[in-house]
C-alpha cells in the first residue's frame, strides 16, 4: 500500500513514551494511532462524532481492529496515517488506514477498523444516519453506496 491510496493524512511524531524495550513503537499504539486519526478525518469533513452521538442517542463501535507491521517506527520518526473509508454498509463503515514514515511512499504499517452504529439505549446496531452517509460519500467518490 502506498500515499497515493489516501487523500487524509494525520501527522505525528513518536514519543519516548510510545517505544518498548526494543526501541520500536509498542504494538498496542498503533490501535491508537488509528483511532485518532479516525476522529480527525471526520473533524477534516467538519463531522463531530461526539456532539453527534450524544444527539442521537447511537454511537459507533469497534467490532473489529487489524494491523499489519511491515516496518517498525523508531523515536522521534515524524510519520502519517492515512485514512479512508474502504465500505460503508447498513449500520457498519470500514475504514483502511496506512501508516507512512516521514519521506516514503510505502506503509510501514496498515490496518482495518470496522465500526457498526449502535442504539446506546437497546445497544443493537441501527442504520448509519443519512447525514454521515452523505458527508462519508462526497468524501470517498470512490465508494458505492
Amino acid at each position: 500500500m502506498n500515499r497515493s491510496a489516501f487523500r487524509f493524512f494525520h501527522p505525528y511524531r513518536v514519543r519516548y513514551s510510545e517505544i518498548d524495550g526494543q526501541g520500536v513503537v509498542y504494538n498496542a499504539h498503533y490501535l491508537t494511532f488509528f483511532d485518532v486519526s479516525i476522529h480527525e478525518y471526520f473533524r477534516a469533513l467538519d463531522h463531530e462524532r461526539y456532539s453527534d452521538a450524544k444527539r442521537t442517542g447511537c454511537d459507533f463501535h469497534v467490532v473489529k481492529a487489524s494491523v499489519e507491521f511491515r516496518q517498525p517506527l523508531h523515536f522521534d520518526d515524524l510519520f502519517a496515517v492515512g485514512v479512508k473509508v474502504a465500505r460503508i454498509g447498513r449500520s457498519s463503515i470500514t475504514f483502511t488506514l496506512g501508516v507512512f514514515r516521514e519521506g516514503e511512499e510505502n506503509a510501514c504499517a496498515t490496518g482495518e477498523v470496522i465500526w457498526a452504529y449502535v442504539d446506546q439505549a437497546t445497544r443493537r446496531s441501527v442504520p448509519v444516519t443519512p447525514e454521515t452517509r452523505a458527508i462519508v460519500l462526497a468524501a470517498e467518490p470512490k465508494l458505492q453506496d
